[in-house]
């Protein structure tokens, strides 16, 4: 870059030596380019206050809409809770046969008028716990229905039969508990079981009664415990169609699978026999 100097400066620089000459050039260039600069620098903050400020305000406008949103969305959630959609109006019980719709509520803990949010998220601990508030619900199932609505489906234990306590018969289940309820007169279809000493054995025997085919359950009317030297496990069988049958505990659910075939090979009635093998033989006269 060439330097315009007017005559006194022309004269001085003539008295100059090359070196102080030198100096003097250099001084003058570096002062020309440091004024320069601050200037570009102060014309580059200038150019980013706008930008900075168009920051800020689109940070303060987000944090607004967030806090705004927030809280909207408690109020309306406090809304939800106090108004009645937030509460069960209707509860349906499905399969019930010898619970009423309040056992099984009580079973489940869902009753109409509680909060939905006491069974959101939990219907898999309310259904397992069911079955042990009640013994004779063997499966629950709870389905909402609707906003409001919930459909409590049940699958009961069957009655496995009856055992006499004093004047009342108790009723079994066919998991081998003993219900709460006790009848003046057994329901038809189901035995009746006597002469167990222990309840071991009892509920052994329950548990290969309810195996059986329906049929076969219906046919049967009382069931003895009749224990041999031999056979600590036989029991003694009274049917509906007259015939007595024999059996053992261990093998009595597919033992007794073969009655019916049976039963319609014998001339007269008598006793089949299904300890061992699988035979009959007429009553003696």
């Amino acid at each position: 870059m060439k330097f315009r100097l007017n005559r006194h400066d022309e004269k001085q620089q003539q008295s100059l030596t090359p070196w102080e000459d030198y100096q003097r050039q250099a001084a003058a260039k570096k002062k020309q380019r440091r004024t320069p600069n601050w200037i570009h620098q102060a014309k580059r903050i200038g150019d980013k206050l706008p930008r900075l400020k168009h920051q800020r305000n689109r940070k303060l406008v987000r944090r607004l809409t967030i806090l705004l949103t927030s809280f909207t969305a408690v109020i309306l959630v406090m809304i939800y809770l106090l108004c009645p959609l937030s509460h069960f109006q209707k509860v349906t019980v499905t399969g019930a046969h010898a619970l009423t719709a309040r056992e099984v509520e009580d079973a489940v803990q869902v009753r109409s008028g509680a909060s939905i949010y006491s069974l959101f998220g939990h219907t898999a601990s309310f259904e397992r716990q069911a079955p042990k508030r009640n013994s004779r619900i063997k499966q629950a199932k709870i389905t909402f229905r609707q906003p409001n609505h919930v459909t409590i489906a049940i699958v009961e234990y069957d009655t496995a039969g009856y055992v006499m306590r004093g004047s009342k018969y108790d009723e079994i289940l066919e998991n081998g508990v003993v219900s709460e309820q006790s009848v003046s007169q057994p329901k038809s279809g189901t035995p009746v079981y006597s002469k167990f000493k222990q309840a071991k054995t009892l509920h052994r025997m329950i548990l290969q009664y309810a195996r059986l085919d329906a049929e076969i359950k219906r046919s049967i009317s009382e069931i003895q415990a009749a224990p041999t030297k031999d056979n600590p496990n036989r029991v003694h069988l009274f049917m509906n169609d007259g015939n007595e049958v024999y059996a053992s505990i261990p093998t009595f659910a597919k033992k007794m699978a073969y009655y019916p075939g049976i039963a319609a090979k014998m001339k007269q009635k008598g006793v089949v026999n299904l300890e061992v093998g699988a035979y009959s033989y007429p009553f003696k006269k």
